[in-house]
C-alpha cells in the first residue's frame, strides 16, 4: 500500500471525523487504502466502512475484514449506494481528492508530465473519453475554456489556438506530442509549472471532477446524521474553492441563504476557522502534502 500511495495528513483527517468505534464511516477515495485502515483501528466490531474508488488499480487494495464494504464507483454516486448496501445515515465521510501517487507513477496511465504514453488520464478505465479525444476533437472556444478555468492559464485563448493548428497536420495522441506542439507558449524557466497547469485542465474534463466534487458535497448533506463529521481534502484552488463555499454556505456561489427568521440555511459548520495545512515535517518526507488543504465541519 506505501507504494501505492502515502496518506497526507493521515492524523489529521482521523481527528477530524471523531470516530464513534459503533459509528458508520465512509472513505470515498479508497486508493490504497491507507485512511480506510487507519478508520478501521478506530472501530469496534459493530463498526461500519463503506469505502468508494472507480479505479480499477485501486482494487487490489481491498481489505479483508467483516466490517468493510467496498463500492467500485465514483463518489459521485455517494447517496444511491450508501442506501444500497444499507449505510444510510452515516456518521463521518471522508475525501481525499486528486491523484493519486501510484496514478502518477503508472506511465500507461497518462497522468504525469514526466513520462511518454498515449494522452489518457481516466481515473475510470472503463469510461470513453481520453484527454487524447479532449486534444484532437474538441472545438478551439472548448479548449479555451478548459484552460482558461481548469487550468488557470494566462494565455489560454493562444493555446488553444496553437493546439488547433498543430493538429491539422497530424493527430496529438502522446504525452511527448502535446508537448512538442505547445512548445512555443511555454514560458521560459516555467515549464513545469505550465506544463502541470494544462494537464490538470485536461484531468479535470476528462474525469468531470468538479461536477463530481458538487454532487458528492451536495449528498454529503442528506448522507450525513446530524453531528456527523466532514472531511475534504484538496490539492488545488478550484476544489478548495468549492469545499470552503460549500461548508460556509450550503451552495458553490452567491451569499448564504436565509430562513423567515433570519437564520442562515447552510448544513454545515466548519470545525476549523481555515484551511488545515501539513507540518513542514510531513511536507519534507512527501512532498505531495505541500499543497493539501484540509477542512472539516460538522453537519447541523
Amino acid at each position: 500500500m506505501s507504494n501505492y500511495h502515502t496518506p497526507v495528513m493521515l492524523q489529521e483527517c482521523i481527528d477530524g471525523l471523531n470516530i464513534r468505534p459503533d459509528g458508520t464511516y465512509v472513505d470515498v477515495t479508497f486508493g490504497g487504502g491507507g485512511h480506510s485502515r487507519e478508520i478501521l483501528k478506530h472501530l469496534g466490531e459493530d463498526g461500519t466502512l463503506v469505502a468508494f474508488d472507480q479505479d480499477a488499480d485501486a482494487q487490489k487494495n481491498l481489505i479483508a475484514d467483516d466490517r468493510f464494504v467496498f463500492v467500485d464507483q465514483n463518489f459521485r454516486y455517494l447517496k444511491n449506494f450508501c442506501r444500497l448496501h444499507n449505510t444510510y445515515p452515516v456518521d463521518g465521510i471522508l475525501a481525499d481528492l486528486g491523484v493519486s501517487s501510484y496514478q502518477f507513477d503508472q506511465a500507461e496511465r497518462g497522468f504525469s508530465i514526466r513520462f511518454d504514453a498515449e494522452l489518457d488520464m481516466r481515473m475510470n478505465q472503463s469510461s470513453t473519453l481520453t484527454a487524447k479525444d479532449v486534444v484532437n476533437n474538441y472545438t478551439e472556444a472548448e479548449l479555451h475554456r478548459i484552460f482558461g478555468i481548469y487550468g488557470e492559464i494566462q494565455n489560454a485563448k493562444s493555446l488553444a489556438n496553437t493546439v488547433v493548428t498543430a493538429r491539422l497536420n497530424t493527430p496529438i495522441v502522446t504525452v511527448a506530442d502535446l508537448k512538442n506542439a505547445i512548445s512555443a507558449r511555454i514560458p521560459r524557466g516555467k515549464e513545469n509549472k505550465y506544463l502541470a497547469q494544462v494537464f490538470q485542465a485536461l484531468r479535470i474534463e476528462v474525469n468531470q471532477e468538479l461536477e463530481a466534487l458538487k454532487d458528492f458535497l451536495i449528498q454529503s448533506a442528506d448522507v450525513l446524521v446530524s453531528g456527523g463529521r466532514l472531511v475534504v481534502m484538496s490539492y488545488h484552488s478550484l476544489e478548495d474553492r468549492l469545499v470552503k463555499n460549500f461548508i460556509a454556505k450550503g451552495k458553490f456561489s452567491g451569499e448564504v441563504e436565509k430562513d423567515f427568521f433570519g437564520n442562515d440555511q447552510k448544513p454545515f459548520d466548519a470545525v476549523s476557522r481555515g484551511a488545515i495545512t501539513a507540518s513542514n515535517d510531513e511536507i519534507e518526507k512527501n512532498n505531495r502534502a505541500r499543497s493539501a488543504k484540509l477542512r472539516i465541519a460538522v453537519k447541523k
